[in-house]
């Protein structure tokens, strides 16, 4: 089975997070996290930034790890590490998504996610509430 590693930003702006829709593929109009595939040679956190440069033309700063999920569909085997992040700038512009939109928190479950990327919905729902006060971005 291919395995494919690739790592996610959950990017937060006061008490939203931002997702993005996919625009082609067999996931078109789902929902995900953005980010993309590891490079030979990078770490997690280089191919983070360099994906929401790609994607968003964004610059983030990465604040903590908050999980990896391990995730089977027929044809491969994806390990994806989310990073909570917020943007250094204001500017996002979408390069390669259908559309965007920032969540509340309490909005996560109503977005027709990837099946990865729900999976790691309850994990991130715990860290942003346990942030309390501290949600808001840095």
């Amino acid at each position: 089975m291919r395995k494919i590693r690739v790592v996610g930003a959950v990017i937060r702006r006061d008490r939203q997070v931002f997702v993005t829709q996919r625009g082609l593929g067999e996931f078109k109009d789902r929902w995900e996290f953005p980010g993309g595939k590891i490079e030979p040679g990078e770490t997690p956190e280089q191919a983070l930034i360099r994906e929401i440069r790609e994607e968003l033309d964004a610059e983030i700063e990465i604040d903590a790890y908050l999980n990896t999920v391990e995730y089977d569909d027929p044809g491969f085997h994806l390990t994806m590490s989310l990073y909570l992040c917020h943007l250094r700038r204001p500017h996002l512009e979408l390069l390669e998504h259908e559309s965007a939109k920032w969540i509340e928190v309490g909005e996560l479950e109503t977005v027709d996610f990837l099946p990865a990327d729900r999976i790691v919905l309850d994990a991130l729902r715990k860290a942003l509430l346990a942030a309390g006060s501290n949600f808001e971005s840095p």
